[in-house]
């Protein structure tokens, strides 16, 4: 039996004969089971591979399906925390392309890492900057309102219609109160 450049078997049938229903490899993984375990969505990891974020290049299943191995999951998660804390694609892209070259860029990822992690923690340092002056802000509201609110609780107003029309015996008044009470009623 031959084997294709990613070391599996080929598949000697036909591609009319292979059919979508023939059985998988133990640990092949399909481009909806990819989105799904990641959380990236399908048009997502179509766009990766495009851009070369992918550390190895998408395996084509009989009848030309994306196949991905629990490898190319590993890699797609380290992406997203990388693509997730702000690195920019061409940035993976670029780790993506050293660490395909192998043994002898480590020096090189690990000073994309490192300046990656520099960036960070500056961000960090301005949320923190922010959630200082928002902690502040919340602060003088709270004195302001606390300051603003009265000692005692006031006598609730009764109600203009029925205060006028009991105080001056006017009946005019007091129809009117009664016509709004039946209103609501």
């Amino acid at each position: 039996m031959t084997q294709n450049p990613d070391n599996s078997p080929a598949d000697h049938r036909p591609a009319e004969h292979a059919g979508d229903d023939a059985p998988d490899p133990p640990g092949d993984l399909s481009i909806g089971e990819v989105a799904a375990r990641t959380g990236l969505t399908i048009d997502t990891l179509r766009f990766y591979e495009r851009e070369g974020i992918l550390a190895n290049p998408v395996r084509r299943g009989p009848g030309g399906r994306r196949r991905y191995a629990e490898h190319d999951i590993a890699w797609l998660n380290m992406c997203i925390v990388l693509r997730g804390s702000g690195m920019p694609i061409p940035a993976i892209r670029h780790y993506t392309e050293l660490a395909r070259a192998g043994e002898g860029t480590e020096r090189e990822r690990l000073a994309i890492l490192r300046e990656h992690k520099t960036r960070i923690a500056g961000q960090i340092a301005q949320l923190h900057q922010c959630m200082d002056l928002i902690g502040y802000k919340i602060g003088v509201y709270e004195d302001y309102l606390a300051d603003a609110e009265p000692e005692t609780d006031p006598e609730p107003e009764p109600e203009r219609g029925l205060e006028r029309g009991l105080d001056a015996g006017d009946d005019t008044a007091s129809n009117d109160a009664e016509s709004a009470i039946d209103a609501i009623l």
